[in-house]
């Protein structure tokens, strides 16, 4: 059923092919599983759902969305909660029943989903920079659209139809997390599919997404972080130790990154042996990917888009106090060498006195 005075958005050359494929290959591709990164943010949360709806309502293929690690934001469980989004934990008997995996907001080479690096992708759609063109039988990578929110809105849109709300709510909310309410956006298209798929979504559920109760724990990560912040030449850094999920790196460095005249921020959080960080830069026109990928042993473990960056790596479930800080500051020290931060300069601590 069309949804009467639509607002039509042109079909970009990414959305057709998604619904070209759907359409040519639908009969093969069921079932279909849906794979995205381990800690699903609400773009890769959006896309996926979204994929997920397109192939199959429209072209009855019988899909299941799964995620290897935890959803860990409050903002994130909220969404899922209120959009009933059918998410399911990844296990590794998954890859067996299903032929055809789909790679949503990720890729097969990145460190940061259960895929083995041995086996061909059916689908891979992110937006993420690659070091290498991902394998797969359909690989639309674009880095330019915000997020891959976009790409999936644009293929609904493209088919003048009535988007479920739930659909529309999640790929809205996508969009605006990953685009810093369109304040990333490079392209005209993506405000404009931004608009559109606005049109049909639940507002008051995006506002409750939005505007989440938020836990003692998540006050007391942020007053720690905030105390141990340290700023260098406009870089500032903060490492919160154990954290009780990853999101808190990136949402704390996203944070920290509005301080009076910080050019970058850089946020380190030890989980499960690993040590996750985050790298942001305020001006939009920075990429960070490659910058974080130089201060790590593996570039494949660090990725991102425009002036997003993050990644991790293994320290050690069991690796002494001493390993951990060794970890945090080889990172802090090659960050600023790569940033041609003088080594005569010295860290200061503003918020320790206030």
């Amino acid at each position: 059923m069309k949804k009467k005075n639509t607002p039509l958005i042109t079909s970009k050359p990414n959305a057709r092919k998604v619904v070209q494929y759907l359409t040519k290959k639908k009969e093969v591709l069921s079932p279909l599983l849906i794979l995205t990164h381990d800690y699903p943010d609400p773009d890769a949360l959006a896309s996926s759902f979204a994929l997920y709806y397109l192939a199959g309502h429209h072209f009855n293929i019988t899909c299941r969305i799964v995620y290897g690690g935890v959803i860990g934001r409050t903002e994130n469980r909220e969404m899922v909660r209120i959009l009933r989004m059918p998410l399911h934990k990844f296990k590794a008997a998954d890859l067996k029943r299903y032929a055809n995996i789909a790679l949503v907001d990720t890729q097969p080479a990145f460190e940061n989903n259960p895929f083995p690096k041995e086996r061909r992708a059916t689908i891979v759609i992110d937006q993420h920079m690659s070091l290498d063109n991902p394998d797969a039988e359909l690989a639309i990578i674009d880095n330019e659209c915000g997020a891959t929110s976009v790409i999936l809105a644009q293929a609904l849109l493209s088919l003048r139809i009535q988007i479920p709300q739930r659909v529309a709510t999640a790929l809205a909310y996508g969009i605006i997390t990953d685009t810093l309410n369109l304040g990333r956006a490079k392209r005209p298209d993506i405000i404009k599919t931004y608009l559109n798929i606005l049109s049909f979504c639940d507002m008051r559920a995006l506002s409750r997404i939005q505007n989440p109760s938020r836990s003692l724990n998540f006050f007391a990560t942020l007053k720690q972080a905030i105390k141990n912040a340290m700023i260098c030449n406009k870089l500032v850094i903060s490492h919160l130790g154990d954290v009780e999920y990853t999101d808190l790196v990136s949402q704390t460095a996203d944070f920290l990154l509005t301080y009076d005249s910080m050019r970058w921020s850089l946020c380190t959080g030890r989980y499960y042996g690993k040590l996750h960080v985050s790298l942001r830069g305020r001006d939009p026109s920075t990429v960070a990917s490659p910058i974080l990928r130089s201060v790590f042993d593996n570039p494949q473990d660090a990725g991102g888009h425009d002036n997003i960056a993050g990644g991790s790596f293994d320290v050690g479930k069991e690796a002494p106090e001493a390993r951990w800080r060794e970890a945090e500051n080889a990172v802090v020290q090659r960050l600023i060498e790569r940033l041609a931060i003088s080594s005569r300069r010295k860290f200061l601590f503003p918020f320790q006195d206030h």
